[in-house]
């Protein structure tokens, strides 16, 4: 027993030491472990989130602009090397070396054994060459009109989500205040019930109508969760930030009158305008190739001492001998492919046309529904949840209709929302319809009445 005692004396000594010369070094783990889980955690920003904000915070994070500036790139630097000729050729060979008889594998007894140094140089036409690099040229152009696109699609779906989020708060908000004022006749039941004045009933159905309305907070506040997370896909953490208030969704930038020019300036119908003029490009490198690559070549060969070297010069010229079956064929098809890129482009404006007409229908519409909404039909259905709640706590009336103008008040205004909510988001689709660059949008417009005018 004794000799445990010591043992434990001992061991708590050697803790009691280790912990006065380790604490300090503990310590210091312990708060840079605090500090690194301290930054690690997302700084939101202290200013609320405007759509603005949003819009060049999803910029800056996209990764699919970068992609297409890349593109760009890398067709620039193809367009400098098709300017130049091919790559001169050096062959080095051994000919005519014996393989059988007295010679078999000697290099210098028999006459005819050479060794040849050469080099050649197959040499294309400046047109040609010219003209494979203007195919790249009109490739960095798509690609940069692509990244327009890119920057139009990108807003558009960022501004979508700004206003999905911001919609699902209103939405909830107004649950909530709705189920605020539902408690209240629930606590008013329940008082005439103790008064002798009430029916038990009306406490249950009063409860009721407050389980169900927290039964659509919750759908909402689901909602709102999704839409958050939508909106994070593009601005990262920040989404998490509070909203300020919308834009004004009563004003847009695309009208009937000009709709047509409109249109032409859509990001989509500049890329097809961009990809036409690239297969213009290669329908003209197509009918360069039918003027041929000559090839020379010089080679130098050198026998055994005895006998005298050699030089050799030679061209070679490929025959185009069925040109109307071979490079006919394919200038043809270059031809075509121009022809189809024309009729999708205008089948693709037709499209836009008619889908932004039905945009801007349905807009104004909307714009004109939620002026009644705002001015008749939620005063109204205010109006007689006042009214019925009036009369109730007068007792010339009976709960079940004060609950029942409170329900179709929260559906008028829930009504009123979604309307709004889909007018936002008309609005967005008007709003990027076309491109922000003006420089791109002069050069597809040029383009596309250039083209216009050659067919």
């Amino acid at each position: 027993m004794s000799t445990l005692l010591a043992r434990a004396s001992v061991l708590q000594t050697y803790v009691l030491e280790f912990w006065r010369i380790k604490k300090p070094l503990i310590f210091a783990l312990l708060t840079a472990s605090f500090a690194t889980g301290a930054l690690a955690q997302p700084q939101l920003p202290s200013q609320p989130l405007s759509l603005e904000t949003a819009l060049h915070i999803a910029e800056q994070r996209s990764q699919a602009i970068l992609a297409q500036e890349a593109s760009a790139l890398a067709s620039q630097e193809m367009a400098v090397r098709a300017k130049e000729l091919p790559d001169p050729i050096l062959q080095l060979s051994l000919n005519n070396l014996p393989v059988n008889g007295s010679m078999a594998y000697s290099i210098s007894e028999d006459f005819m054994t050479m060794r040849t140094l050469g080099i050649s140089q197959t040499f294309t036409g400046e047109n040609k060459r010219q003209a494979r690099a203007n195919v790249f040229e009109r490739k960095v152009h798509t690609a940069q009109i692509a990244k327009e696109l890119t920057i139009s699609q990108l807003r558009r779906e960022t501004a979508l989500a700004w206003f999905d989020r911001f919609y699902q708060q209103q939405m909830v908000a107004l649950l909530e205040e709705q189920q605020k004022e539902a408690k209240l006749q629930v606590n008013a039941s329940e008082a005439s019930y103790r008064s002798g004045q009430g029916r038990q009933s009306d406490i249950f159905l009063a409860k009721t109508t407050v389980a169900e309305i927290q039964d659509r907070i919750l759908q909402a506040q689901a909602s709102l969760k999704n839409a958050t997370t939508t909106l994070t896909r593009w601005i990262g953490d920040t989404a998490y930030t509070s909203l300020v208030q919308p834009p004004d969704i009563t004003q847009s930038p695309i009208d009937k009158l000009h709709l047509t020019h409109q249109i032409n300036e859509h990001p989509d119908i500049a890329v097809m305008v961009a990809q036409e003029s690239v297969a213009r490009a290669e329908a003209e490198v197509a009918r360069q190739e039918k003027r041929v690559d000559w090839t020379w070549s010089l080679m130098y060969s050198e026998r055994s001492s005895a006998f005298s070297d050699m030089v050799s010069i030679g061209v070679n010229v490929p025959l185009q001998w069925n040109q109307e079956n071979r490079q006919d064929r394919v200038v043809a098809a270059e031809l075509a492919k121009i022809e189809q890129l024309r009729s999708e482009r205008e089948e693709m404006i037709r499209q836009h046309i008619a889908e932004t007409q039905r945009w801007l229908d349905t807009w104004n519409s909307n714009l004109i529904r939620l002026s009644d909404y705002q001015e008749t039909l939620i005063p109204l259905a205010s109006q007689r949840t006042q009214a019925t709640l009036a009369q109730y706590s007068g007792g010339n009336g009976e709960l079940s209709e004060v609950l029942d103008a409170r329900k179709i008040e929260i559906v008028t205004r829930i009504e009123r929302l979604r309307i709004e909510m889909e007018t936002a988001a008309i609005w967005v689709a008007l709003e990027y319809l076309a491109s922000h660059n003006a420089a791109i949008e002069y050069d597809a417009t040029t383009q596309q009445s250039h083209f216009l005018e050659t067919k």
